[in-house]
């Protein structure tokens, strides 16, 4: 894209100051990124298009991250906190008052640029109580949010849904690959019943949804040069989920000591010394509004999300790789069979799991 044309969406939006210069920005996976530098060392913005592919109600989005971003701010100023531009995103209008503009069919929007900022990336015990102190803080902050929020990816972290879309793909078996997986299939349906448990308790009125983040990661905090955290960033994945989401997705990834298609299944182990600071500073920042079926659920978290992980590769193995994208003809099954060693390894500390969590109440 010309910078005449980036200078022209610019244009649409209540920025202060002229938009002189738009220059990339990071290098993110799903949304294009850039800087929008103003004249005479005005403000600087950032300047996003969002991948409607993904994110397909790009009004459903943008109301999401505003309440959120506005409920967040209102909770900083009511605590006192002077920096409140560099501790919360906050997004630009444009001149119509919407939060986004469209061009050629694509959706663009703008927010503030947070200055002497860092970030962060990969995984240690630190980084590990770092992440769930942070999004236990950011869910406290929403727990008492007035506004509904929507779905911006629709049965994202749904058991029931993605169990349903295995069962079709075992049955249309559209590529002759069941027989060789069958008794993978079988190991999932033994369990499928007690993994599909939060749906159920939602149903019976015993399991609330909170707004949760949806990608929990370090690398979507930002820092100050001293490393203390400002905020949570892309925000995209906010909305209505069980706690389940935010816990258990972190340590799918971050407490596997092996890759996710890693082959050998003997380096994948769940890990311990991840588990324990991460749950440490997320029950220190949350317990204030978790229920007590919540907390005691959380190692089913642990569990649950390599559970789902194994669902989602070894459908799309089944159905033919129509989905994630391979390296080789086995690549998705070997992903199946590392995120069910990881299962497994979760499942074998689970007690452990469940007395730490106890001490930290």
């Amino acid at each position: 894209m010309t910078q005449e044309e980036l200078l022209s969406i610019v244009g649409n939006f209540a920025i202060e100051g002229k938009a002189e210069e738009v220059c990339p920005l990071g290098n993110g996976l799903i949304n294009t990124t850039y800087k929008v530098i103003t004249a005479d060392n005005g403000p600087v913005y950032v300047l996003q298009h969002v991948n409607t592919d993904i994110f397909p109600d790009p009004d459903m989005l943008m109301g999401n991250i505003v309440a959120v971003t506005d409920h967040i701010r209102a909770k900083l100023a009511a605590d006192g906190i002077t920096d409140i531009k560099r501790r919360c995103l906050k997004f630009v209008p444009t001149l119509d008052g919407k939060y986004y503009t469209t061009h050629q069919g694509q959706c663009w929007r703008i927010m503030e640029y947070i200055t002497d900022c860092v970030s962060r990336t990969g995984v240690s015990p630190e980084s590990a109580y770092i992440v769930g102190s942070t999004f236990g803080e950011f869910q406290a902050m929403l727990a008492d949010i007035p506004a509904s929020l929507g779905e911006t990816i629709k049965d994202f972290h749904n058991m029931e849904f993605r169990l349903q879309q295995l069962r079709e793909a075992v049955a249309a078996d559209a590529v002759g690959r069941l027989a060789e997986v069958k008794w993978l299939v079988d190991e999932l349906e033994a369990r499928a019943d007690e993994m599909c448990k939060g749906e159920r308790l939602y149903r019976e009125g015993k399991l609330p949804k909170r707004i949760c983040h949806c990608d929990t990661k370090v690398d979507n905090i930002l820092f100050d040069k001293e490393g203390n955290v400002l905020c949570v960033i892309d925000l995209d994945t906010v909305m209505p989920n069980f706690v389940f989401s935010d816990f258990g997705d972190f340590l799918r990834s971050a407490a596997n000591t092996g890759a996710e298609d890693e082959a050998d299944t003997s380096k994948v182990e769940f890990n311990m010394d991840i588990f324990r600071p991460f749950a440490e500073g997320y029950i220190k920042s949350a317990k204030s509004f978790l229920t007590p079926l919540e907390i005691e659920n959380l190692p089913f978290a642990a569990c649950l999300f390599p559970y789902m992980q194994t669902v989602r590769f070894l459908a799309d193995y089944i159905n033919g790789d129509t989905y994630y994208r391979i390296k080789y003809p086995e690549h998705n099954l070997v992903r199946s069979k590392a995120q069910f060693k990881l299962l497994q390894s979760a499942e074998a500390h689970l007690d452990e799991m469940k007395e730490f969590i106890a001490k930290q109440l």
